[in-house]
């Protein structure tokens, strides 16, 4: 069975930093706190190195890293993140697309910490429900229904909302 080697894991995280970012970064909206799980995920990657017994799923297995990182971090923190809104376009229709995306943000802050893992998997990293069901361990079958379920308490928290999960 072939192992990543030091230099080869070095290569793959160059390789994906911005992936990874997207994801921290998606949990946390601050920029040195998403750096900083980063780094974290890379060091706990490296250490556990050894534990990644098909080179083939690198990226998965890091995204689980990433994700559990970014986890982490927001129970230490316990702190809930606002969305920074710094797009100030005169547009009229690009306000309204600012306040569409606000509010999906905003829905999106609302999950628990599992379920918008489930959604930024799948739709802000573009992962199959298959890749999502073998990064958090479940069947296809109960990522497909979890993801599906948030959508649309993420639609009815966006029509009447207010109310948190």
């Amino acid at each position: 069975m072939k192992r990543i080697e030091k230099h080869e894991y070095a290569e793959l995280m160059v390789k994906s930093r911005q992936k990874f970012y997207r994801i921290a970064y998606s949990f946390v909206k601050n920029e040195q706190e998403a750096l900083d799980i980063v780094s974290e995920a890379a060091y706990r990657g490296l250490v556990h190195i050894r534990d990644l017994r098909k080179p083939d799923y690198f990226i998965t297995w890091m995204t689980r890293i990433v994700i559990n990182t970014a986890l982490e971090m927001i129970r230490k923190n316990s702190r809930q993140v606002v969305l920074e809104d710094y797009m100030l376009e005169d547009d009229d229709v690009e306000k309204l697309e600012q306040e569409i995306r606000f509010d999906l943000y905003t829905a999106l802050d609302a999950l628990n910490a599992e379920d918008k893992s489930f959604i930024i998997l799948k739709y802000f990293e573009g992962y199959s429900f298959r890749d999502i069901s073998n990064i958090v361990g479940l069947p296809e079958s109960t990522v497909k229904s979890k993801v599906y379920r948030c959508l649309e308490w993420m639609r009815n928290f966006m029509e009447g909302g207010g109310r948190s999960c």
